[in-house]
């Protein structure tokens, strides 16, 4: 295959060319594309050191996937030209998602709807992979028919600018100088701190990255009618994202059975042992694909509810993986 990464240079560009090489993968050109600012440098790839080409119309003529990991707005604006070159666009932002004509993937949830792509593949938002790849195998038992989760977000979720700003208030906090934290990045000061929102709030009160839970998951589990209440908190951990998450199913499934299922699946790693201290931690999945999932135990409160605790690696499984994960099925 002839590959294109869009946006090669930002934290999931050059994760993304990671797991290109790890994975080890037959490819026989790959191509760089960034804005005016990373253009001419080069990165090492395979041994081999590949020039980042300025991205342009016309870019993409020649490659046979496209691997995006660019904004929205510029997602939308080379799409057609990534399309009419003949290449598959495997696009990382939102822009796609909630478009009917464009599969939603997650390869070992859906991977069936592959093979309904018109040109364009949507790799769902980094909580919502991470958050479905520890609940499916419970809906492999019995439908989900409704589900209560809080992520705790890591700073890199924004970027590198994002964990800059929690290094640099923490550095300030440190050396006594709090007066002087200016927050850009978030809305308030991160470190030591948590902030309940992500996204832009919405008319239901909730915030778009919230709604994402829903609105996605339906999609990719093909559950039209799954409801979803989703609280995102922004926490100062550099890096990997944990949800809790409490699903409530049709039948009543005991603990025995959830665990087996969850051990079984493949992805995930059943890390549950309280009595000794054994639980998914973002620490333990950092520059990890694999998404730990453990704390399974009845809900007090629903008849037939399930919580439980995940974490996995945003930038890894909840971004670049899993889109690579969808150029493997291809």
């Amino acid at each position: 295959m002839n590959i294109g990464i869009l946006g090669a240079t930002g934290a999931v560009g050059k994760q993304m060319i990671e797991c290109l090489e790890e994975r080890k993968i037959t490819i026989n050109g790959l191509k760089l594309f960034s804005s005016d600012r990373n253009a001419g440098r080069e990165i090492k790839f395979n041994n081999k050191l590949i020039l980042i080409e300025k991205v342009k119309e016309g870019s993409f003529k020649g490659l046979d996937v496209v691997l995006g990991a660019v904004d929205n707005d510029l997602a939308k604006f080379y799409a057609k030209d990534i399309i009419n070159s003949g290449a598959i666009f495997i696009d990382n932002s939102s822009a796609f998602r909630m478009d009917e004509r464009v599969p939603l993937v997650i390869p070992e949830i859906n991977r069936d709807d592959i093979k309904k792509h018109r040109g364009i593949i949507a790799n769902p938002n980094c909580s919502t992979i991470i958050t479905l790849m520890a609940i499916w195998p419970i809906n492999l038992i019995s439908e989900i028919e409704s589900m209560i989760a809080s992520t705790y977000q890591a700073v890199s979720g924004a970027g590198i600018n994002g964990i800059n700003e929690l290094i640099e208030e923490t550095n300030l906090i440190n050396k006594n100088k709090k007066s002087e934290i200016r927050p850009s990045v978030f809305k308030h000061q991160i470190a030591y701190n948590l902030i309940p929102s992500i996204g832009i709030a919405t008319s239901n009160l909730y915030t778009t990255e919230e709604m994402k839970m829903q609105n996605e998951s339906r999609k990719i589990m093909h559950l039209p009618n799954l409801s979803v209440s989703c609280t995102c908190v922004r926490v100062p951990v550099v890096r990997s994202h944990s949800i809790s998450v409490t699903v409530i199913t049709k039948e009543k499934i005991s603990i025995e059975k959830v665990k087996n299922s969850i051990a079984k699946f493949d992805g995930v790693n059943l890390v549950d042992d309280l009595g000794n201290d054994i639980y998914p931690m973002p620490i333990n999945t950092t520059n990890k694909d694999i998404v730990e999932v453990g704390r399974i135990r009845e809900d007090l409160v629903f008849k037939n509810g399930i919580s439980l605790f995940c974490s996995g690696d945003q930038i890894r499984k909840g971004a670049a993986s899993n889109a690579v994960d969808i150029l493997e099925c291809l």
